[in-house]
């Protein structure tokens, strides 16, 4: 048991939790309530977890047991959807509320602009104290760079570039650190403290906890690869990743009921992408990076007890930009200048059990762009060398694209790389081909779930009616993405 058990570092007794407050103009809050009555909000994400990697899910061996009570006890949803196939995009959706190809977050390592606003910094303008704990992604983890945690709206942060292993170097607020422990209990532990810290100074907090696991390589420790030591060792570290972010979960959810913020703290558990080998789709087609149903359909429960008082499955389409407007209007924020549009709804009628349909589409597209290389170790122990020696070398392990400035323009009429759209029970795939050809292809996920039945001959006007809107939204996503949204009259 001890191997799994972590041990930080003595960054943990950290000082008062500080608030930088925003200009009002930039958000406000509109005939909030009683600011006792407000959530906290957790949100979790892993790295690379498929669809069928829970049990709830029906995986015939793995154990997460946490994962299936909470399914179980709160909100499971049936068709949630990642914004994008790999993770920097995904995980720039749930700051932001919107597509990541409107801010040119094409690929894994892209980052977000800083023109952006995000969900952390709406709630800290709100009043909640705000924090980041495990894998970032969406730009460096140095203090001075202006897309780092603490530059992007939270006041704590103990942050990786990318995925993880256990015994993480980690950057707590720009300055590195070494832990020991299994990758996802560091995680957690971490956020604990400053959970804590926040409930002893009655404050509402926002904890994003991005777990860097079930990532490859797999390494999970010898207590979570012992529930699989009959099957390959590729599956047991893989399973025995998941596993220990289910039992780092579990170490969350009881200190929260220690505690006693429990009933009023939404907890929300999700992944970024589909399942890559040897993880699970659970039997829905494709895979990590790709459009088709395996690669964007992820696990989704929320957790809620004073709102969400019995267990409901949902069936509704719903996804990871979803998330800023479903908190922004449970908390009852307006960000005047925030970027429009927004691609994600308020899903609190969903929550609320009245609303059985989504209003409006869902968009997807993987813009064509390389991932770029952010290796985690090697980036903070460049920056652990800096701190010893106080001398920063002209290169460095990051590379990222300019985040001060939008020096490209992208045209409307070439809209290339492979894109869908969901309306409904439908989804319509968008594939370029050579020589200027489109491939559309159209399925009923309601019958067909492992998209196998082409629909588009047998019912064109859906198809055309769907091309169309999708051509659309895709406009419309250039328009962003060539700086429109950030113009002000």
């Amino acid at each position: 048991m001890a191997t799994a058990r972590c041990i930080l570092v003595s960054w943990l007794a950290v000082g008062a939790l500080g608030l930088a407050v925003m200009p009002a103009s930039m958000v406000r809050a509109a005939e909030q309530t009683d600011p006792g009555d407000r959530p906290n909000v957790i949100l979790c994400m892993a790295d690379d977890q498929g669809w069928g990697d829970v049990g709830y899910n029906g995986h015939p061996r793995l154990k997460t047991p946490t994962l299936d009570t909470m399914a179980a006890t709160g909100l499971r949803f049936t068709r949630f959807y990642a914004a994008a196939p790999v993770c920097s995009p995904t995980r720039g959706s749930v700051m932001t509320g919107r597509h990541p190809n409107r801010y040119g977050c094409f690929s894994w390592g892209y980052t977000l602009r800083p023109q952006e606003i995000t969900v952390a910094e709406a709630l800290k303008a709100a009043g909640y104290v705000t924090g980041h704990f495990g894998k970032w992604h969406l730009g460096p983890v140095r203090a001075d760079s202006p897309v780092c945690p603490g530059n992007s709206g939270f006041d704590e942060w103990f942050s990786s570039p990318n995925f993880y292993e256990n015994d993480p170097l980690m950057s707590h607020r720009g300055k590195v650190v070494q832990t020991k422990g299994e990758s996802s209990q560091v995680t957690a532990e971490a956020a604990l403290k400053f959970i804590r810290q926040a409930v002893s100074q009655k404050r509402p907090f926002l904890a994003v906890i991005w777990f860097g696991s079930p990532h490859s390589p797999h390494q999970a420790v010898a207590e979570d690869r012992e529930p699989y030591k009959d099957l390959p060792p590729k599956l047991q570290h893989y399973l025995g990743e998941i596993t220990g972010i289910d039992r780092a979960m579990g170490r969350l959810r009881g200190e929260l009921r220690e505690l006693g913020v429990a009933e009023n703290t939404l907890l929300w558990y999700t992944s970024d992408n589909g399942a890559r080998a040897p993880g699970s789709t659970g039997g829905l087609s494709g895979h990590k990076g790709n459009l088709w149903e395996g690669g964007i359909r992820v696990p989704a429960i929320i957790e809620w007890p004073a709102r969400i008082s019995s267990p409901r499955q949902v069936d509704v389409p719903c996804g990871t930009v979803d998330i800023y407007p479903t908190l922004s209007a449970i908390i009852g924020i307006k960000v005047p200048n925030q970027p429009q549009p927004l691609d994600g709804i308020d899903l609190l009628p969903v929550i609320d059990g009245k609303l059985t349909e989504r209003p409006r589409p869902m968009g997807f597209w993987v813009y064509p762009a390389k991932g770029i290389r952010t290796p985690s170790a090697e980036i903070l122990q460049a920056m652990a060398d800096e701190q010893r020696t106080g001398s920063r070398p002209a290169a460095s392990a990051e590379s990222h694209p300019a985040t001060d400035g939008i020096a490209k323009r992208y045209s409307d009429k070439d809209l290339p790389g492979h894109a869908a759209w969901i309306d409904g029970n439908y989804k319509l795939h968008r594939i370029p081909r050579k020589a200027g050809k489109v491939d559309e292809k159209l399925f009923d996920l309601a019958a067909d779930p492992k998209e196998q039945q082409d629909l588009a001959a047998r019912d064109p006007d859906r198809a055309g009616r769907m091309s169309q809107a999708l051509l659309a939204w895709q406009r419309s996503v250039v328009k962003s993405l060539n700086g429109q949204d950030y113009l002000r009259p």
